[in-house]
C-alpha cells in the first residue's frame, strides 16, 4: 500500500533562442508537453514497474487534473478505489518547464547577455505548483483509516509518502501504525518537514541529508555530522533502520545491532551519467520497501535502491526503472 500526497506532474520542453525584451529572462517556444504520475502516485508506478503490486490511498480533487490522475493509474494497473475525491481541495500539479535544445552558445552571441541567463539543455527553467495543502477533513481521515484496515491482511508493505500537502498529520500516523503493528506490517517513510517527528514507531526512514539535517537544526558537512544527526533521529523516532541518500555521496544505512548500537554502512553512488534527481527520493523508497516486502535484509534493500537511483537520476523527469534495467544493472555491478 502506499499512502500519501497523489500529485500530478506536467512537462513542458522547448527551446530558447532568445532572452525578452520585456524582462530579463529567457524566451520558451514550446515543443512539447506531457502528463506524469508524481508524489505519492509515482511511489506507486515504481513499484509496479518492477513487477509489484500497488494500491495507492490518497486524496485528489474532483477536477479535470483529477480525472487524468486516475485514467493514467488505472491504465498503469495501479489500484485507484480507494482513493477519495474531495470537492473542497484541487489536486496537486507540479508543472515543470525544461530547455530541449542546447542553445547557449546561439543565444550569447545574438543578444550577449551573461552566463547566468542563458538555459542550458535539460535546465528546468521554472517550477509551478497548483495545489491545497490545508490538512484533510476529518472525513477524508476517517476513510483513509478505513481503507488501509480492510486491506492490511494482503498487504506486504506500507509506503507513506509524504510531501507536505495536508494528507498526512500526527492523528493519521498514529493510527495507521498501530494498525500496522498488529499484523507486522513494515511501514517505510518517505518523510517531509511538517511531519518528520509524528513517524516514531515505523520501520524505516527514507530521507535525503538536507531533509535530516533540517530535521534536527545541524548541517551536515562530513560523515561525523552525517552520523551525528542519524544518532538523533534512530533515537527520538525509536528507528531501528534509517537509510539517508546523499546525492553524489551515494547513501548511508544506520541501523541498530542486537546491543543497541549503531552501525553503519556507507553506499557508493550507482550514477554515471546525472540528468535530472527529480523523482529519485520516489523511487528509493519504492526499491527499499519493495525489497524489503520480497524477503531481502536491510542492507541488500539498500544497495537494491542506489542500483536503482542510479538508473532513474539518468533520465529526465519522474522516472521508472523496469525489471530488465535493474537486472543489467546489477549485473554490471558484480
Amino acid at each position: 500500500m502506499i499512502v500519501g500526497d497523489i500529485i500530478l506532474d506536467e512537462y513542458i520542453w522547448g527551446d530558447v533562442h532568445r532572452i525578452s525584451p520585456e524582462a530579463p529572462v529567457p524566451i520558451i517556444e514550446i515543443n512539447g508537453e506531457k502528463l506524469g504520475c508524481g508524489g505519492a502516485a509515482n511511489v506507486a508506478q515504481n513499484i509496479v514497474s518492477l513487477g509489484g503490486k500497488a494500491e495507492l490511498i490518497g486524496v485528489v480533487g474532483k477536477d479535470r487534473d483529477g480525472e487524468q490522475l486516475f485514467q493514467m493509474l488505472n491504465t498503469i494497473g495501479i489500484g485507484t478505489s480507494d482513493i477519495c475525491v474531495d470537492v473542497l481541495r484541487h489536486t496537486s500539479k507540479k508543472t515543470r518547464v525544461i530547455v530541449q535544445s542546447d542553445t547557449t552558445e546561439s543565444t550569447q552571441n545574438t543578444f550577449n547577455t551573461s552566463n547566468d541567463l542563458v538555459p542550458r539543455q535539460g535546465q528546468h527553467l521554472i517550477r509551478i505548483d497548483r495545489e491545497t495543502k490545508q490538512e484533510i477533513t476529518g472525513l477524508g481521515r476517517t476513510a483513509i483509516i478505513n481503507s488501509v484496515r480492510s486491506r492490511l491482511d494482503n498487504t506486504d508493505a506500507i509506503i507513506f509518502a509524504d510531501y507536505d500537502k495536508g494528507v498526512f498529520s500526527q492523528i493519521l500516523i498514529n493510527e495507521l501504525v498501530s494498525l500496522a503493528k498488529v499484523r507486522s506490517v513494515p511501514i517505510v517513510v518517505d518523510p517531509k518537514h511538517d511531519n518528520f517527528w509524528h513517524y516514531k514507531g515505523v520501520t524505516a526512514l527514507t530521507p535525503n541529508h538536507k531533509e535530516a539535517g533540517e530535521a534536527v537544526q545541524e548541517e551536515i558537512n562530513n560523515v561525523s555530522d552525517l552520523k551525528t544527526v542519524a544518532e538523533n533521529i534512530l533515537n527520538r523516532l525509536s528507528l531501528s533502520t534509517l537509510l539517508i541518500t546523499r546525492e553524489e555521496e551515494g547513501m548511508s544505512l544506520f541501523q541498530r545491532d542486537s546491543n543497541g548500537d549503531m552501525q553503519v554502512e556507507h553506499i557508493p553512488p550507482h550514477s554515471t551519467d546525472v540528468v535530472d534527481v527529480t523523482g529519485a527520493g520516489d523511487t528509493v523508497a519504492s526499491v527499499f520497501t519493495l525489497a524489503l516486502a520480497a524477503g531481502a535484509d536491510n542492507n541488500n534493500a539498500a544497495v537494491l535502491s542506489s542500483i536503482a537511483g542510479g538508473i532513474v537520476v539518468g533520465k529526465m523527469g519522474c522516472a521508472n526503472v523496469t525489471q530488465d534495467e535493474l537486472s543489467e544493472a546489477i549485473e554490471k555491478c558484480t
